[in-house]
């Protein structure tokens, strides 16, 4: 047990040697894009100035709809909604994948893709070339 741990350190100090020294990431974060992400807010972004406010599209009363990115790149996006039973949620599954900063999601044959302008432990914010902002908070 003792000899395991002392390699699990070794390979972390490693690893976080190797990502503080890479000069070639070029603004790319080393955070998981994997998971389940919560709906938080949307915006708009005009010029240098953001304005974002509470994603209407969640359903007061219910969870916030999500968007769960799997390792194996499927995509699942889940919206509640109350119009025929309380907090009823339907999915609609697809797949993405990343380039560099960018995302590209493909559900129900509609492509969109997306700046990734923020991804950290906690929060994924996503910005399209018109200037729509989706901001998701990991569930």
């Amino acid at each position: 047990m003792k000899n395991r741990s002392i390699v699990l350190a070794f390979v972390l100090s490693i690893s976080l040697f190797a990502a503080s020294c890479s000069g070639d990431n070029e603004g790319e974060t080393l955070a998981p894009l994997a998971g389940k992400w919560d709906f938080s807010k949307i915006g708009t972004t005009v010029g240098t100035t953001e304005t974002l406010i509470d994603a209407p599209q969640n359903q007061s009363g219910c969870e916030r709809d999500f968007m769960e990115l799997k390792i194996d790149n499927s995509v699942i996006e889940g919206n509640y909604d109350s119009t025929l039973a309380p907090c009823a949620i339907t999915t609609n599954q697809g797949i993405y994948s990343r380039s560099h900063n960018n995302m590209t999601r493909v559900v129900n044959g509609v492509t969109k893709v997306q700046d990734i302008v923020n991804l950290s432990l906690s929060e994924l914010k996503l910005k399209d070339a018109s200037g729509y902002v989706e901001v998701y908070s990991r569930h």
